[in-house]
């Protein structure tokens, strides 16, 4: 969960925001992840109370709840991994020195992502994930504390620094694409409750609720404190420079690396490259297994799967999961062929987009999760569901704010 949640909004979205805007968006960026945080919790809890998947449970709702979850997936899921990739390939050919275009490296990206799946299964990826994120988790940590120690003369930690231009029509779009994905998407509440289900099925020990939500707390705290790094270093290293960012994603990821090299020193380049190349593979190989998980939990969940005469389903679960990969891999090929070159405007829509399908997702789990299927001793506690519900007003009223500035 963590690595898919540190790539985009971290490394791209957390990023711009101290850069154009200092540390006036840190309060915001903080309360978004504390406030989104129980409908994240609510997949793995779900999983480990019940021993099924959270779309489990959105089918227990019944069939409109399931069908809008599967709407919300098919509707955004080419975006977010044709965003995700694009953003990955870019740093990948900055920095292996690969001169090719931005598709092909997208496709060289993804062939590595799909050869880890299905070679490796989810033993690799599990394991890869934790060797990427302690990787991530030194190299941000070092990168922040030398920018704190040597910072531009023209950087001001005023915190309300560029707060007169988050008031503004760029501003106000740029804050809810920004909280669209800080520091994930609630569609990864769904993911988490398969991946607990799989490391169930791998090491054959299924975890207690206590355990479920312990290793997400871990996960989630990372992506969190990670978001606040990132969000530190564009402020320190780039806000009141003057600069803008490319719509190009090798571009901007050029210009990225360029700028923190040239404030920390040009020995640091290498630091800020492997820390933003594997935020984003993590990001990637994370959403690229998620996706498949969830359109063939859909199906089977569904009923839509083929049976035989005697009603069991046949022997096809790996199969689907293969053939899911690759509909997801191919579809966002085709829209980064077409709209590679417009980065930002991509990655910008992509988190916009899962920002108004939040509100929908949140009700969705608070739904399950206080449903009579759901067992009464493991349902979260009074504060748990106040502050869920908190969280549920706080995107409700984001949504309004986006339709009334996009009406009038």
């Amino acid at each position: 969960m963590a690595g898919a949640a540190i790539g985009v909004s971290h490394l791209v979205q957390a990023t711009r925001a101290g850069a154009e805007y200092g540390l006036s968006l840190l309060a915001l960026v903080i309360l978004a992840c504390v406030l989104k945080y129980p409908f994240i919790e609510f997949g793995p809890r779900y999983a480990a109370a019940t021993g099924e998947s959270l779309i489990r449970g959105y089918q227990r709702l019944g069939k409109w709840a399931l069908g809008l979850f599967a709407l919300i997936t098919v509707a955004t899921m080419l975006i977010i991994q044709a965003s995700v990739t694009l953003v990955t390939a870019g740093l990948a050919g900055l920095v292996l020195g690969i001169d090719a275009t931005i598709t092909q490296l997208s496709f060289g990206v993804l062939i590595a992502c799909i050869t880890v799946l299905a070679l490796g299964r989810f033993a690799a990826l599990d394991g890869l994930m934790k060797i990427i994120i302690a990787a991530l988790a030194i190299s941000t940590t070092a990168a922040v504390l030398l920018a704190s120690g040597t910072p531009a003369e023209h950087v001001s930690l005023n915190p309300f620094s560029g707060f007169d231009q988050v008031w503004t029509a760029a501003g106000v779009a740029f804050v809810l694409a920004l909280l669209g994905w800080m520091p994930i998407p609630l569609d990864v509440a769904a993911w988490h409750s398969l991946w607990t289900l799989e490391r169930a099925r791998q090491t054959g020990v299924a975890p207690s609720v206590r355990h479920a939500l312990f290793d997400c707390r871990i996960g989630y705290l990372g992506a969190t404190a990670t978001a606040v790094i990132f969000l530190l270093l564009g402020a320190l290293i780039m806000h009141g420079s003057g600069e803008r960012f490319p719509p190009q994603a090798v571009a901007f990821s050029g210009q990225l690396v360029d700028l923190y090299a040239a404030s920390l020193g040009e020995w640091s380049r290498s630091l800020i490259a492997i820390a933003a190349l594997t935020a984003m593979f993590s990001t990637t190989l994370a959403v690229t297994d998620a996706y498949p998980r969830v359109l063939r939990a859909v199906i089977e969940i569904s009923g839509a799967a083929r049976v035989d005469r005697t009603g069991r389903q046949l022997d096809l679960h790996r199969g689907r999961y293969i053939t899911a990969l690759l509909i997801v891999t191919i579809g966002a090929l085709m829209i980064i062929l077409f709209f590679g070159q417009r980065f930002t405007v991509l990655i910008d829509f992509a988190t916009t987009v899962s920002f108004l399908a939040a509100p929908l997702l949140a009700w969705l789990n608070i739904r399950v999760i206080t449903a009579d299927f759901m067992p009464e001793q493991h349902r979260p506690g009074p504060g748990m569901m106040r502050l869920a519900w908190t969280g549920f007003g706080f995107l409700v009223v984001f949504c309004l704010i986006w339709l009334g500035w996009r009406i009038f």
